[in-house]
């Protein structure tokens, strides 16, 4: 199977392959329903179950970690068995029955006459159910699609940055307008009218990922076909053995995103496993120039842990933050606190063709940052979000709130920063794995990113306040302890960003030429 692109005029719309479109329109939709879930989820457990700030932190930990812990197996099945066609399609329905069934709410919990909280069980449980099915379904579909994109380009393509950038757009394209149609539907009108719009969403991603196959040029195709044809079972094949174990693997999920100390180790064991099998095989299967780009890889995502940590504070504490703290009041305009989440993805799309332009500009003046260099300008910027963050609450109004132009800022720096990093990141492991390991890789990818969605959420229990036992505070004290929280975060982003930075010129020697 090629994996170039084909350099026909009739391929291409401005410049990159149709393909890139039918990709970018998927991803779309998946993070339209994924972000509208993840940034009305906080909230929902916190209003409408009564759970505390530390329980809902664990749950959004629990559950955001998970969604990208499995990329890992997803990716890989995918790269042995499925193909990334079958993968995506099968993701894409365990996503739309995990949706549709959040909007199952059931009854909202109350305190009853004896002080003690009431909650519905089922409706948990079918909740939690819910929670599975979404985290198998992006585990599934989440890799992949980025894997596809990296093969519609030739090794060497300088147009592959710029591809991934216009790729990220499309994420957050899907992003800004669930943070502002899903969260102003769930906190306005009702949770379940939120999280339906987030299952139509996907439901309407999937039709585009198979009305767009023709144009992917058989780039999502198994590579063996007749591999899934052989029994596994009795009359069960390979393939359908696949699809009837995400089952037995949505119960065990639906066993431990209950319990996010559970996860969080296992987390941190197959991200170990991860780096360490790859460092094994580095060093054992492979030559000197392979063994040090992916020596080299594998630091820059270890890297990527505390970025995400900094940057996923958005749909934990964050939010809120935006809930509690900042006067939403913007010349007459009273947005939700979730629909602050909207700014990340808004600047990402209006930044996006700017940073695709610049890298693009720069690199044909011998002037474009290395790799780890622009990791090291991500890094740093999503610290001095935070500072931003400090500034703002030692400086609040009369009644005691924040302003909210202190977190459009940090939104503003978080989002240059994860310009700098993610989608060069991205870029960066299709460039440097083996062909035959990229699928593997970008897994191991999202499960850093896993480890840090969790790690996000347990950083926010910094500031968690139990309402639901009588504890009170003012304005004034949980602005205090939020910003204790983001000066924390503040140092820590500068330091990781200094010490990459450091690190720069070692790590661009052992990417033996790669930009």
């Amino acid at each position: 199977m090629s994996t170039e692109f084909t350099r026909d005029a009739k391929d291409e719309l401005f410049g990159h392959p149709k393909g890139l479109y039918v990709c970018f329109f998927t991803e779309m939709w998946e993070r339209f329903s994924f972000y509208g879930m993840k940034f009305l989820l906080v909230l929902y457990v916190t209003k409408y179950h009564l759970f505390t700030d530390e329980m809902g932190l664990q749950t959004l930990g629990a559950y955001a970690g998970l969604a990208y812990t499995f990329p890992l197996i997803g990716g890989m099945l995918a790269d042995r068995y499925l193909g990334e066609k079958k993968a995506i399609l099968w993701g894409g329905i365990l996503l739309v029955m995990g949706h549709f069934l959040m909007a199952f709410e059931g009854t909202k919990a109350h305190v009853d006459a004896a002080g003690v909280i009431v909650r519905d069980t089922v409706a948990l449980d079918v909740f939690y159910l819910a929670l599975s099915l979404i985290i198998i379904g992006v585990g599934f579909l989440k890799p992949n699609v980025s894997t596809v994109v990296g093969r519609l380009y030739k090794d060497g393509d300088p147009r592959r940055d710029s591809g991934f950038t216009i790729f990220y757009m499309g994420i957050n394209i899907g992003s800004v307008l669930a943070t502002l149609i899903c969260t102003y539907l769930g906190e306005t009108y009702g949770w379940k009218y939120g999280f339906g719009a987030a299952g139509i969403g996907m439901l309407v991603g999937l039709v585009m990922w198979m009305a767009g196959q023709k144009y992917l040029h058989g780039e999502s195709e198994p590579k063996n076909p007749g591999v899934l044809k052989e029994s596994f079972l009795g009359p069960i094949n390979k393939e359908w053995a696949i699809y009837l174990g995400s089952f037995f693997i949505v119960a065990f999920v639906w066993l431990i995103v209950k319990r996010e100390p559970w996860v969080l180790a296992t987390q941190y064991t197959l991200l170990t496993l991860s780096v360490g099998g790859t460092m094994i095989y580095a060093f054992m299967k492979t030559d000197k120039v392979t063994r040090d780009r992916l020596i080299a890889l594998m630091i820059m995502i270890v890297s990527t842990i505390i970025f995400w940590a900094l940057f996923e504070q958005a749909g934990a504490s964050m939010t809120l933050f935006a809930d509690r703290v900042v006067d939403r009041n913007i010349m007459g305009l009273n947005p939700t606190a979730g629909q602050f989440g909207s700014l990340n993805a808004a600047f990402i799309v209006i930044l996006a063709p700017v940073f695709a332009w610049m890298w693009m500009k720069l690199d044909k003046m011998n002037l474009d940052p290395s790799i780890p260099m622009k990791f090291a300008i991500g890094l740093i910027q999503a610290g001095l979000g935070f500072g931003v963050l400090v500034y703002g609450s030692q400086h609040p109004n009369e009644l005691g709130q924040v302003g909210a132009i202190w977190l459009i800022l940090a939104y503003l720096l978080h989002t240059t920063g994860e310009l700098a990093l993610s989608p060069v990141g991205l870029s960066a492991v299709t460039k440097l794995s083996p062909k035959h390991m990229v699928g593997f890789v970008m897994g191991t990818w999202f499960l850093a990113t896993a480890f840090s969605e969790t790690l996000a959420a347990r950083l926010s229990q910094m500031a968690a306040i139990d309402i639901t036992t009588g504890e009170t505070a003012t304005i004034a004290e949980q602005a205090a302890k939020y910003s204790e929280l983001f000066y924390f975060l503040f140092k820590l982003g500068i330091g990781a960003g200094i010490v990459s930075i450091l690190l720069t010129p070692v790590l661009k020697k052992m990417m033996h030429g790669i930009k």
